[in-house]
């Protein structure tokens, strides 16, 4: 059954509930004291150990009830003694076969047993691509014997005093075919429709955010749990990473003063330790139609942050320029862009306006351990870009970093002044792909902890 526990265990990673090594440790320490007889004492005791979060519960019980799925074969059932069909002589290649016997005697916990160890030989369990289904399907069938049932079946069907035999098997055969591609199925359903969404989140990960024609609405639900999926792993690492930091080094010297008390024996141990600041960023987003869906997927991914995040400062601009942090903490972040649509957008962008608003309502907002992320494609139709309010803000904030959603061929061609703003940017580049708003903000992540 260890094996069992193992396949388990891989089916529920392919559902994003982390196992770890230590965890399925416990869960095999936990089988050995609750056993496998009572099924909903074994289900409640593996979902305690393992599944950690109210979203890992619903996938433990999604994929325990997939995995654990038994349906009973609809076999005929065997003729009754002393009936016309009892005295029929057996062929022998039949009374050989344990699946021909399984399926004679309508047995259908053997053919069960059978199945699921012909799935094991066949690598049924590493199915990756729903293509593989009928192949793997037919491979799975032949381990359990099939070419031989069909042999026993075309033999018997040569006597008359067999037909009634080989009816009764061939029905079986059916049955059993039926339910091996079902089998098959779940297989699928456990190990590779993970892979698939996953090779799904990739490509969409890398999907231009100002694509021709905007984001297909389903494309656009699966890349916003995408988003918050990647601010989570970076919530993560980043956490570890403060502990590690926060734990530091022996303190040799303090270490053995704190033990003079003691006659010399360290009963204090001290730690050098570095203070790891909290990143405070001030997120400044053109939300313009060209650019709104990057500032959206922005404003997600920083919210989704605030286990890390010290403090986040929101504004929003297409002509002029507002705080949206209200807004924002009472809706939804697609909600919240389309409530910000409705107070400031349609209007002509102006990158100098938005610019003097900022700097004289909330230039109090920044500081030397501030980190400043523009998005916007700093195209400013024609109005006076004030360069000095950039330099200002340069000038206070620890970083300026400016995402662009256009390639940098185009920075400073028409009425676009990003080659004139990107002087005043620690990191000016371009970012259209949630990709690359990963790397950014990991990067900002990155350089407030120490080394």
């Amino acid at each position: 059954m260890q094996h069992t526990l193992q396949d388990f265990l891989r089916a529920l990673r392919a559902a994003d509930v982390r196992v770890s090594p230590a965890e399925a440790i416990d869960a095999a320490r936990t089988v050995d004291a609750v056993g496998y007889a009572d099924r909903e004492l074994f289900k409640d005791a593996l979902c305690a150990t393992l599944a950690k979060s109210q979203a890992e519960v619903a996938a433990f019980d999604r994929t325990f009830e997939t995995f654990f799925a038994r349906h009973a074969l609809d076999l005929p059932p065997p003729p009754p003694k002393g009936g016309e069909a009892d005295g029929a002589p057996e062929p022998a290649e039949a009374a050989e076969s344990p699946l021909a016997k399984a399926l004679l005697e309508g047995d259908a916990a053997a053919v069960q047993q059978q199945m699921e160890e012909a799935a094991r030989r066949a690598g049924v369990a590493e199915i990756r691509l729903s293509t593989q289904r009928s192949r793997l399907t037919r491979r799975m069938l032949d381990e359990m014997g099939l070419a031989e049932i069909e042999k026993i079946i075309a033999n018997a069907r040569r006597f008359p005093e067999q037909q009634g035999l080989a009816e009764r098997l061939d029905a079986g055969r059916r049955a059993l075919m039926a339910e091996a591609q079902k089998y098959v199925e779940r297989q699928h359903e456990l190990y590779a429709a993970g892979s698939g969404r996953q090779l799904r989140e990739e490509m969409l990960a890398r999907k231009a955010l100002n694509a021709e024609g905007g984001i297909d609405p389903v494309d656009l639900a699966i890349m916003q749990q995408l988003v918050r999926k990647m601010a989570k792993r970076l919530a993560d690492r980043y956490s570890r990473r403060r502990h590690r930091a926060r734990r530091g080094h022996l303190d040799v010297r303090k270490t053995l003063r704190r033990s003079m008390g003691y006659g010399g024996v360290p009963f204090d141990i001290v730690w050098k330790s570095h203070k790891v600041d909290k990143p405070s960023i001030v997120a400044i987003c053109d939300v313009s139609k060209s650019v709104a869906a990057a500032a959206q997927f922005l404003l997600t991914f920083l919210y989704s942050l605030n286990e890390v995040v010290d403090r986040l400062d929101a504004f929003a601009f297409s002509g002029r320029l507002i705080p949206v942090d209200d807004i924002l903490d009472d809706h939804a972040v697609e909600q919240a862009i389309l409530k910000v649509l409705q107070t400031i957008g349609f209007q002509q962008t102006d990158y100098g306006k938005s610019l003097e608003d900022f700097c004289d309502q909330h230039l109090d907002r920044l500081d030397r351990h501030t980190t400043v992320i523009f998005l916007g494609d700093g195209r400013s139709n024609f109005a006076d870009p004030r360069l000095d309010l950039m330099n200002l803000i340069h000038q206070r904030s620890r970083a300026v970093i400016w995402l662009n959603p256009e390639p940098e061929s185009y920075w400073g061609q028409g009425d676009s002044v990003m080659d004139r703003y990107a002087r005043y940017c620690h990191v000016a580049k371009t970012c259209n792909t949630l990709e690359g708003l990963e790397r950014v903000i990991e990067d900002v992540l990155r350089t407030y902890i120490p080394h």
